[in-house]
């Protein structure tokens, strides 16, 4: 059986409360060996560091998502800096940009102005995460949704200091290609096996190894034959079985590359001794 890791998996939300051993156990089956657990608050990222503590093949990554910026600390980096020192933390995020929808505090003030302010905080607690990423020899799990540009002008004067990766990536190739230009890289979900979604694996098809890997995004975006029930870890193995088919490569050589990638990527060489599979 091909191994194959889930990068982005969100173990902690209430969607796995009542079975979480039996799904990280689904996906040891399924030859997923590794998980990382994502934090979008300092609540839930500390959640996501004691499931990574109770379960050996889990990891976490902190941060705080971008839609919840209004009811982050002003300052968060000390918090932060605090949890990235555990040794299961292997990564900042998710952090990032995400312009889709007014939050509701601006909506039922409806100014544009409340919008900026609102853009500006993501902004600030974004470049705040990214600091963190720098300091503690972390790379950084990047959302971004309607706001592309900003997020690549936030994220490229850290280029030096930490990498990216870009998740559920459904960009075009050309943002693509910017996305590795700042020596970032990408992260494909089960969007990849939606009708709609040619650009995506249009994009997938043209990324070299070393420069994407496989996720879930759980409990969110479940791959056929899962599509409208909850998305699980074990289906990154339906996911890597359709990535195969679009790049025309083997599940072992698909494996090979997603794996070292998450590799080097989770454990940059900044880390001494590297976290990742330790």
């Amino acid at each position: 059986m091909s191994v194959f890791y889930d990068t982005h998996a969100h173990l902690g939300f209430p969607d796995f409360a009542a079975d979480l051993p039996a799904v990280i156990q689904r996906a040891h089956a399924a030859g997923i060996a590794r998980i990382v657990c994502i934090g979008t608050d300092l609540e839930s990222s500390e959640r996501a560091v004691r499931i990574a503590s109770e379960f050996p093949n889990v990891y976490a990554a902190a941060g705080w998502h971008p839609t919840h910026v209004l009811d982050a600390p002003e300052d968060l980096r000390p918090a932060l800096l605090q949890l990235a020192r555990h040794p299961k933390v292997v990564a900042i995020g998710e952090t990032g940009l995400d312009y889709h929808r007014r939050p509701r505090t601006a909506a039922a003030a409806g100014t544009d102005a409340d919008f900026e302010r609102y853009k500006s905080r993501q902004a600030e607690i974004f470049r705040q995460q990214l600091e963190v990423a720098a300091e503690s020899g972390l790379n950084c799990i990047v959302h971004q949704r309607d706001s592309f540009e900003d997020t690549l002008a936030v994220l490229a004067p850290f280029a030096a200091r930490t990498r990216g990766v870009f998740h559920c990536f459904s960009e075009s190739l050309e943002a693509m290609r910017r996305v590795f230009a700042l020596g970032s890289i990408v992260s494909f979900t089960g969007i990849l096996t939606f009708k709609s979604a040619d650009n995506v694996r249009a994009a997938l098809a043209a990324a070299a190894p070393g420069q994407f890997m496989l996720e879930t995004d759980c409990p969110f975006l479940a791959p056929p034959p899962y599509r409208g029930k909850r998305c699980e870890p074990a289906y990154v193995k339906e996911i890597a079985e359709f990535a195969a088919r679009v790049r025309n490569c083997s599940l072992e050589e698909l494996s090979a590359a997603t794996c070292q990638t998450a590799d080097r990527f989770f454990s940059p060489a900044a880390q001494s001794p590297p976290r990742f599979g330790a």
